[in-house]
C-alpha cells in the first residue's frame, strides 16, 4: 500500500507504541508521526486520530481520509471547522465488537444475579445469601441502538439464550432479535425489557433521552446498562429511579463528565456500578490492523462499513 498513515492519536508520546503496532501487523505500510517537525501533508496521506486540537483542523482538511480510534465521532464533529468533506471512518473490527459484547455480558449477568450485593457483602465481611433463581432464558434484554456494535451485542446475547429485543429509529431485521422501531413504539419495547442496554449513537435527539419518564416504562425493578454516551442519561433521574425501585441496579461505563468528579452522587449509590470507560477499547495492534484495512478499502474506491454519515452526526 503506497498511502501514508499519519498518527496523531493519543499525542506525541504515544507514537512509538503506534509505530510498533503498525510494524507488527503491516510492516510495509508507511507510518509517521503527526508531531514530526519534518512531516508535511501530502495528497495521499491518511490521518489516524482520537481528539485532535483545534489547530489540527487545517491540516486534517488536507488528508485523503481520516480514521478515528473511537467508536464515536461526535467529539470531532463538535469542532465547527472539522473538515466534513473528508471521508471519516469510526473504529470497528472484530476485537472492538467482541470486547463490547463481553462487557455487556458481564454487566447483564451481574445485574441478573445481583453481583453488586455479593461484592458489598464481601467488603463488609457479611455472609448474605441473596439466591437468584432467574435464568438467562427467562430474562428479557433490550438493546437500544442497533448499529455495528449494538447489533453484534444483541445477537451475542441471543446466542447465549437471553430473550433479546432491540430498538432503533428506522425499520430493520436482525436474526435472533425482535426489532422495534420509531418513537411511537419505544414504550411498548421498554415494557417487555428486564435489562435495558443503551448503545445509541450520540445525536441531538438522543441527548437526555434516558430520563425518569423513559425508565418508568420498564417493568419495576429492571436493570440498566449504559455503554452508549454519558449525556444520553439524565443523572438525577437515574438516581431517582434507583432510589425508588424503578430500577434494581445499573452499570455505567460512560458518564458526564469524564472523569467523574469525586463529589458526584453516582459514586455512592449502592445499586450502581461504575467503570471508567473501558468497555471496548481494542489493542493497539487490532486498531492498527483496522486502520490499514480501512485505508486499503478507500484506496480501492470501496466504502468501509463504518464510514460516518457526517450530515447526521455519526
Amino acid at each position: 500500500m503506497s498511502a501514508r498513515i499519519v498518527v496523531s492519536a493519543d499525542g506525541r508520546k504515544a507514537f512509538e507504541s503506534w509505530r510498533q503496532a503498525f510494524a507488527a501487523v503491516a510492516p510495509d505500510v508507511d507510518v509517521c508521526s503527526w508531531y514530526d517537525p519534518a512531516w508535511q501533508p501530502q495528497p495521499g496521506d491518511y490521518a489516524l486520530i482520537w481528539k485532535p486540537r483545534s489547530e489540527h483542523m487545517e491540516r486534517l482538511a488536507q488528508m485523503k481520509g481520516i480514521v478515528c480510534t473511537g467508536a464515536g465521532v461526535d467529539h470531532l464533529l463538535a469542532h465547527t471547522d472539522f473538515p466534513r468533506n473528508i471521508p471519516l471512518v469510526r473504529m470497528g473490527g472484530g476485537q472492538t465488537a467482541r470486547l463490547m459484547a463481553d462487557y455487556v455480558i458481564w454487566a447483564v449477568l451481574g445485574l441478573l444475579r445481583g453481583a453488586r450485593t455479593w461484592a458489598a457483602s464481601q467488603e463488609q465481611g457479611v455472609w448474605y445469601n441473596n439466591v437468584c433463581s432467574r435464568t438467562s432464558d427467562t430474562t428479557r434484554v433490550g438493546v437500544m441502538g442497533l448499529g455495528h456494535l449494538g447489533a453484534y451485542v444483541a445477537q451475542t446475547l441471543s446466542r447465549m439464550g437471553f430473550c433479546v429485543s432491540g430498538w432503533k429509529r428506522s425499520p430493520a431485521e436482525l436474526d435472533g432479535v425482535t426489532v422495534w422501531h420509531g418513537m411511537d413504539n419505544l414504550p411498548s419495547f421498554l415494557a417487555e425489557v428486564d435489562i435495558l442496554v443503551n448503545l445509541l449513537p450520540s445525536t441531538p435527539a438522543t441527548d437526555g433521552l434516558i430520563d425518569y419518564g423513559l425508565l418508568s416504562h420498564l417493568p419495576k425493578g429492571a436493570g440498566f446498562v449504559n455503554v452508549g454516551r454519558g449525556r444520553h442519561v439524565v443523572q438525577g433521574d437515574l438516581l431517582r429511579a434507583l432510589d425508588d425501585g424503578t430500577l434494581s441496579g445499573a452499570v455505567l461505563d460512560v458518564v458526564t463528565p469524564e472523569p467523574l468528579p469525586q463529589d458526584s452522587a453516582l459514586w455512592h449509590n449502592p445499586r450502581l456500578t461504575i467503570t471508567p470507560h473501558v468497555a471496548s477499547e481494542a489493542s493497539r495492534e487490532a486498531q492498527a490492523r483496522y486502520a490499514v484495512d480501512v485505508v486499503a478499502m478507500l484506496e480501492r474506491g470501496e466504502t468501509p462499513a463504518l464510514l460516518c454519515d457526517v450530515a447526521r452526526g455519526y
